[in-house]
């Protein structure tokens, strides 16, 4: 008995260490993971605070800039043509889309009332002829008979009147004469330039009034070479636009193919409603690829700028003002107020407040302040 209890002990006692021992190895693992846990935590925190940037710096211009404008294409001379004489279209000899030189016959107009006033002035005219002729006489024999003392002096007087009055009337009857004829010119219509016909506004039979005007038109002649395009420059970049500026036209539809044109013209003065300038272009149209009233762009170059340009992404709107944020050696966040002048569209000109070593972060959020430490993630080109 005393030999199986010793043995009994023996056992329990391995079996108590064991146990201990157990308990031991998993209290160490456990100590150890929570601290492994615990370092990664931290630097997962760390990692997660930390802010990564890109950065760009600002750059000094001297090449010259391009100002994009949208602009319309119009003919050189665009004309609506119009009847001058009453009457009903008797045939029109061309349409949309025919080129025609200057003095071509576009349509004939019938004039009936105008040719019956035409034979009715002839008649009267003819008719004051006659008058003048016995008006004439008349006065010849009053003044032979005046030689003699057979009439009196105020009787002469009074024929001579009448000649006088008759030859008025023969004047007013042939200017009458004249002027009718002009009208029957006018029952031609032809074209006062060369170039293509853009509208047809009659047909056969229709009744024209003189002087409709524009909304009556029975053509609309358009000059195709050159075209004429109108833009509406910026204030602040009117003072670098000058008449003999090369520029380049483009349309969407024309992809590849640029156009070469020249500024003609300009106002001379700033529109107060839409504080704009409008300049007109001249662009040659030989081929006539371009055609009247298509949208265009218009590249118009401007002089170098000798100050420092930042893209717009580098931009911070605060109420104290613009401020851009850059980023010392030491990686700290310093927010400068800077001065704009020109804008480029992608980038804005800067009048001071930065040098061209200062790197800018790009598309800062708005949490960014003064002082705050960041990490550049990757160095930025020179703002476009």
């Amino acid at each position: 008995m005393p030999e199986e209890s010793a043995r009994v002990m023996r056992r329990a006692k391995i079996v108590t260490v064991a146990v201990l021992v157990v308990l031991a190895v998993g209290a160490v693992h456990t100590v150890f993971t929570r601290r492994s846990n615990a370092r990664a935590l931290e630097a997962g925190v760390a990692e997660a605070s930390r802010q990564y940037v890109r950065v760009t710096q600002a750059r000094t211009s001297t090449a010259g800039e391009k100002l994009q404008l949208p602009g319309t294409l119009q003919g050189f001379v665009q004309s609506p043509i119009a009847a001058r004489a009453n009457g009903y279209v008797r045939r029109w000899y061309k349409d949309i889309g025919s080129r025609v030189e200057k003095g071509e016959l576009l349509a004939e107009i019938e004039t009936p009332e105008i040719d019956q006033q035409l034979s009715q002035a002839i008649a009267a005219r003819d008719q004051a002829a006659s008058s003048l002729g016995l008006a004439k006489s008349t006065v010849e024999r009053w003044e032979a008979m005046r030689k003699k003392d057979v009439v009196a002096q105020q009787e002469l007087d009074e024929k001579r009147s009448a000649d006088v009055q008759a030859r008025a009337n023969l004047a007013a009857a042939e200017a009458n004469v004249e002027r009718l004829r002009q009208l029957e010119g006018f029952k031609r219509i032809v074209a006062p330039f060369a170039g293509v016909i853009t509208k047809r506004n009659v047909d056969v039979g229709d009744l024209i009034d003189a002087g409709g005007g524009a909304a009556r038109a029975l053509f609309v002649l358009t000059q195709t070479d050159p075209l004429r395009v109108y833009v509406n420059v910026p204030q602040s970049y009117a003072q670098l636009v000058k008449p003999g500026q090369e520029v380049t036209v483009t349309q969407p539809e024309l992809v590849g193919q640029a156009f070469h044109g020249r500024v003609e013209r300009t106002s001379g003065a700033i529109d107060t409603a839409t504080r704009t300038m409008q300049v007109e272009i001249a662009l040659a149209n030989r081929d006539g690829k371009l055609l009247p009233g298509a949208y265009v762009q218009v590249a118009l170059p401007l002089q170098g700028a000798s100050g420092m340009r930042v893209s717009t992404n580098a931009l911070l709107f605060r109420n104290e003002g613009l401020r851009v944020a850059a980023v010392d050696a030491a990686g700290r966040v310093r927010l400068l107020p800077i001065q704009v002048g020109r804008n480029y569209g992608e980038s804005v000109e800067v009048l001071g407040g930065i040098s061209p070593a200062d790197r800018l972060v790009m598309n800062p959020p708005d949490s960014l302040a003064d002082g705050d430490q960041v990490t550049v993630a990757q160095e930025g080109k020179d703002a476009k």
